[in-house]
C-alpha cells in the first residue's frame, strides 16, 4: 500500500504568502490621501469602528478629499466584526458605486474590510460560506488600503481574516478565512494613531503580538522563514509594551510595538497559529470578549500546555523575554519563560481569568447589537461552557498548526483554567 506523505509528516510543503507594499513610519497617515490619489481611487468607502472621540476618522478623511477622492463612510464595524459588518459594508460598496476600499482601525476594521472584498468579488454572496483557505473564486476585488490604529493585530499586512457567524445564536461560530486574494494593496501603520488607545487595550493589543510571535515559533509547520521575525516580535514585546502601556506617548516604546505586530503578522502569515488562537475565537463566539485580551488570558496556559513539545523552543524565547538563564537546564528555562509571561500578564493589569471579566466593562461592551444580551454578568465557568468552549476549538483552523496534540479532553484542562484558575 503506498504510503501518503501526510503519514510521513504534516506539512511536506510549506507555502509562503505574499506581503502588501508597506508604509511604516512617524507622518504616515499624513501622506494617506496621496497614496489613495495614486492608486487610483475615485470614490473610496471608509470602513471602520468609527473611533469616537479620538478625531483620526475625521482627520483622515480630510486628507483623502484633499486630494480629490470621495469618501464614504461605513463606521458600523463591531469588536469581532460579525458577518453582518461585512455584508452591510458590501451593500453600501455597491450602493454608492464606490471603486476602492480604505479601512481604518484594528483587526476587526480590516478584517470586515477583507470580508466585504470577498462579498462584493462574489456577487453579494453571504460572507459564511468562505471559511477555509482560498475558497473565493473571483480573485478580482476592490483595492484596499489598510490603516492601522492599533499596534496587535497584523491584519494590514497578512492574507488571514476573522468573521463571527451570528446566524445560530445558540451555537455561534468564529471562523477563519486565509486567501491570498484579499492581502491588502497597502498598508500603512503611523504609530501616532496609537496615542489615543485606552491602557488596557494597549495591553491587550500588546498581548496578541506576543501570541502572534510565540505561535509561529513553535508551531508544528516549522517554517524558517518565519522563525527570526517571530523571535524578534517577543523580543520587542518584551522590552517595550510595559512602557507603551504605562507611557502612552513614549514613542519610543510605541513605534517598535508597531514593528512588533508587523513582523509578528508576517511570522503567522506564512508560519502558522495554534490554539492560544483557537481558545480565543471560542471566547469571542460565545461572548463577544475582546480578542487580545482573550489571547492575554489564553497564552501562559497554552504555553505551558506546550512545553512538553518544544522545551528547546521556549528556552530559547525565555532568553528572548529577559531571563538570565545560563545556569538553568533547558526544561528550567523553559519553564521560566512561561513564568516571564504571567510576570508581563500582571505588570500591565490583565484579569486573572476569563470569570473575572465581567460584561459590563467596556472591553466587553462595544456591539452595536443586541445579540450578546442576556448572557449574564460575567463568563461562567460551569463544566457545560467549558467543554463547549473545548469543541469549538477542534473546529478551529488554526488548531493544526498547534505543536502538541489537541483534543476536545485535552483541552478541557486548559479551558477550564482559562475560565476558572489563576497564576496571581
Amino acid at each position: 500500500m503506498a504510503i501518503e506523505l501526510n503519514q510521513i509528516w504534516d506539512f511536506p510543503i510549506k507555502e509562503f504568502h505574499p506581503f502588501p507594499r508597506a508604509l511604516l513610519g512617524v507622518g504616515a497617515h499624513d501622506i494617506l490621501g496621496v497614496e489613495a490619489k495614486n492608486l487610483g481611487f475615485k470614490r473610496a468607502l471608509m470602513i471602520t469602528t468609527g473611533l469616537r472621540g479620538t478625531g483620526i476618522i475625521e482627520e483622515l478623511i480630510g486628507k483623502i478629499k484633499h486630494q480629490g477622492v470621495d469618501v464614504v463612510l461605513y463606521d458600523g464595524v463591531e469588536s469581532n466584526p460579525k458577518d453582518y459588518n461585512s455584508m452591510e459594508a458590501a451593500a453600501m460598496y455597491t450602493k454608492e458605486k464606490c471603486d476602492s476600499i480604505i479601512s481604518v482601525g484594528g483587526g476587526s476594521s480590516h478584517d470586515a474590510a477583507k470580508g466585504a472584498r470577498v462579498v462584493i468579488a462574489h456577487d453579494g454572496r453571504n460572507i459564511n460560506e468562505f471559511e477555509g483557505f482560498s475558497k473565493s473564486t473571483n480573485k478580482e476585488n476592490p483595492p484596499h488600503i489598510a490603516v492601522s490604529t492599533t499596534a496587535g493585530t497584523g491584519s494590514e499586512t497578512s492574507w488571514a481574516y476573522v468573521i463571527t457567524d451570528t446566524s445560530d445564536m445558540e451555537t455561534p461560530h468564529k471562523w477563519v478565512g486565509f486567501d491570498d486574494a484579499i492581502i491588502p494593496t497597502l498598508a500603512l501603520d503611523d504609530p501616532l494613531l496609537y496615542y489615543p488607545l485606552p491602557q488596557h487595550f494597549t495591553a491587550y493589543c500588546g498581548f496578541d503580538v506576543l501570541a502572534h510571535g510565540s505561535e509561529p515559533y513553535v508551531s508544528r509547520l516549522d517554517f524558517p522563514p518565519s522563525l527570526g521575525n517571530a523571535l524578534y516580535s517577543m523580543e520587542l514585546v518584551a522590552n517595550n509594551l510595559r512602557e507603551a502601556v504605562f507611557e502612552p506617548h513614549n514613542l519610543k516604546a510605541r513605534e517598535a510595538m508597531m514593528h512588533a505586530q508587523y513582523i509578528a503578522a508576517q511570522a503567522f502569515n506564512s508560519g502558522g497559529l495554534g490554539i492560544i488562537h483557537s481558545i480565543s475565537h471560542a471566547m469571542s463566539a460565545f461572548f463577544d470578549s475582546h480578542h487580545g485580551l482573550n489571547n492575554a488570558i489564553a497564552l501562559p496556559r497554552v504555553w505551558e500546555y506546550n512545553l512538553p513539545s518544544r522545551y528547546q523552543q521556549f528556552a530559547r524565547i525565555a532568553e528572548t523575554m529577559g531571563v538570565d538563564t545560563r545556569n538553568m537546564t533547558t526544561v528550567q528555562a523553559a519553564d521560566a519563560a512561561v513564568e516571564a509571561a504571567v510576570r508581563l500578564s500582571e505588570d500591565i493589569g490583565i484579569p486573572a481569568n476569563f470569570s473575572s471579566v465581567h460584561t459590563d466593562t467596556y472591553e466587553k461592551n462595544q456591539m452595536n447589537t443586541n445579540k450578546y444580551e442576556g448572557r449574564g454578568d460575567s463568563i461562567p465557568g460551569d463544566q457545560g461552557t467549558v467543554r463547549k468552549i473545548s469543541e469549538h476549538i477542534l473546529d478551529d483552523w488554526c488548531t493544526p498548526g498547534n505543536p502538541r496534540e489537541v483534543t476536545v479532553e485535552s483541552a478541557i484542562p486548559v479551558v477550564d483554567h482559562c475560565i476558572n484558575g489563576s497564576y496571581y
